[in-house]
C-alpha cells in the first residue's frame, strides 16, 4: 500500500510563491540597475564630472528597484499571455510600452526628487527632466524601450517555451 506524498500547506506554498518573486525582483533589479548604472556613467563623463558623485549610482539602484517592482505589479495585473500560434512580438511591444510609459514617468519623479535634494522646488525640476528639451526625452524613451525590450522578450521565451527550456538555449545543457 502507498500513500501519496502529503500535501504542501498553505505558508509552505506562500512562502514558496514569496520567494520566487524576490529572486524576480532581485534579478530584475540587477538588470536595471546594470543599466541605470551605465547610462548615469556616460552621463557624468559626458558632462565631464570630476570626481563622479556615488549617490547618482544609489539613486539608479533605488530607481532599478522601484521600476523593477512596479514592472512585477503589472505583470501580476496584468500578466503577459503568450500565444505559440499568433506569436510573442506583438504581445510583448504593447507590454513595453506600458513598462516604457512607467519608467518615464518614475525618471520625471527622480527628477523631481533630485531637485530637492539639491534646494529645488519639486515642480520646477520635473520642468528640467531631459533639460526640458523634448527631442532629450525622446531619445530617452527610446534608450528605456531599449533597455525593457530583451528583458520581455526573455520573459515571453519563458513563457512560450519554459524556463528550463530557455535557461538551456541562453545558457546551455546543465552540466551533470
Amino acid at each position: 500500500m502507498s500513500s501519496s506524498p502529503p500535501k504542501p500547506s498553505k505558508i509552505s506554498l506562500f512562502k514558496a510563491s514569496a520567494e520566487a518573486e524576490a529572486k524576480k525582483a532581485f534579478y530584475l533589479t540587477l538588470y536595471l540597475a546594470s543599466w541605470f548604472c551605465a547610462l548615469a556613467f556616460l552621463a557624468l563623463t559626458t558632462m565631464h564630472k570630476d570626481p563622479i558623485p556615488l549617490e547618482v549610482f544609489g539613486l539608479a539602484f533605488i530607481k532599478a528597484g522601484i521600476c523593477a517592482k512596479f514592472m512585477l505589479i503589472g505583470q501580476a495585473i496584468y500578466p503577459i499571455v503568450i500565444n505559440k500560434s499568433k506569436g510573442i512580438f506583438n504581445v510583448l511591444f504593447k507590454k513595453s510600452i506600458t513598462y516604457l510609459v512607467i519608467v518615464i514617468a518614475l525618471s520625471f519623479v527622480e527628477a523631481g526628487v533630485e531637485g530637492l535634494f539639491h534646494g529645488e522646488s519639486f515642480i520646477s525640476s520635473l520642468n528640467n527632466f531631459g533639460h526640458g528639451y523634448p527631442l532629450h526625452i525622446l531619445a530617452l524613451s527610446i534608450v528605456y524601450w531599449l533597455i525593457i525590450w530583451p528583458y520581455l522578450i526573455f520573459i515571453g521565451l519563458k513563457k512560450a517555451l519554459g524556463a528550463s527550456e530557455t535557461s538551456e538555449i541562453l545558457f546551455g545543457s546543465p552540466s551533470k
